[in-house]
């Protein structure tokens, strides 16, 4: 096996940081610079006529708390494999947040928080951030459910047959899910995956749960907000199940985080568009909704990358 010198590793290190951190900015400004459909022009305007210090830090709040509740929620299912602070969580989420911004449905974060642990804790880091990613998936697909659902009623955009041929799918998916559960890939198995989740004790699987349900409401009222800084004046009821329907079906498409805002946004146009919303509105606010909750938590992650150490065995 060939040994690389030490001076070698830490330079290869510095250059792999260095890229994440370069590309991560280069991705950053392509997307909010190379835009046309950006009207910056009718940003300032409406800006200048709505500012307000106090409106500004009260939606940079809600960034803060939508970070803020995910770095507890991995605070309080890493304590499985042991007790970290909230600022070690806040490094762990926030650089991992940064590692995996290139990757398809941010797979990367998995191998970025896996990196702060020791190698034998690998497969444990994976799978409670499967638990940490998974309570929230499934949030906005229970929530995004009754948004369409109520959205539906109100706009009939959906036929009822649709309707029932989508919950005669599910049905056969959980009907198969329940039936292969003991059928076992490589030594891994649903009925296996199911009793490893069943391990983690159940104070920390109702409190990832309740933390996943702020971060949610905290989420959508972010974007709720914003619709009201723009001057869209909805239905607040109306409002709320259209952002749960537009998460859910944006979520349900694979994508990259740095393309996160333009699959979001080009979901938003089709279903504001029906409520009469102006399309630049709306891709405004998804590009915003972007920025504060991945660009900006990605520009404090690339601290923690460019300060990042690898872990060693004890």
């Amino acid at each position: 096996m060939i040994s690389i010198p030490h001076k070698a590793k830490q330079f290869l290190v510095l250059v792999i940081k260095l890229l994440i951190v370069g590309g991560a900015f280069y991705f950053i400004y392509n997307q909010l610079a190379q835009n046309d459909k950006l009207d910056w022009q009718k940003f300032l305007i409406l800006f200048k006529k709505n500012q307000s210090v106090s409106g500004i830090a009260f939606i940079l709040l809600f960034s803060v708390l939508n970070r803020y509740f995910e770095i507890l929620k991995w605070q309080n299912l890493a304590q499985v494999i042991h007790k970290i602070s909230v600022s070690e969580a806040t490094k762990q989420v926030l650089g991992a947040l940064t590692a995996g911004l290139f990757t398809p449905n941010g797979i990367g974060e998995y191998a970025g928080k896996a990196l702060f642990f020791e190698k034998k804790d690998t497969k444990k880091v994976v799978f409670l951030n499967l638990i940490c990613n998974g309570i929230q998936m499934v949030l906005t697909v229970i929530f995004g459910i009754f948004g369409l659902m109520y959205f539906n009623s109100k706009y009939n955009v959906i036929t009822p047959t649709t309707v029932a041929l989508l919950f005669g799918l599910l049905f056969i998916l959980f009907l198969v899910v329940f039936l292969l559960k003991k059928i076992t890939i490589k030594g891994y198995s649903i009925e296996r995956l199911i009793h490893k989740i069943n391990e983690i004790p159940k104070p920390i699987h109702q409190r990832n749960i309740l933390l996943g349900i702020c971060r949610y409401l905290v989420f959508s009222h972010q974007y709720y907000f914003l619709f009201l800084a723009f001057d869209v004046d909805l239905p607040y009821f109306t409002m709320i199940a259209t952002i749960s329907a537009v998460y859910f079906l944006a979520s349900s498409l694979p994508t990259f985080q740095f393309l996160d805002f333009a699959v979001k946004g080009s979901v938003a146009v089709y279903f504001f568009g029906i409520l009469g919303v102006n399309e630049w509105i709306v891709i405004f606010i998804s590009t915003l909704m972007w920025f504060l909750n991945v660009v900006l938590p990605v520009v404090i992650g690339s601290y923690y990358v460019l300060n990042f150490k690898t872990k060693t065995a004890k």
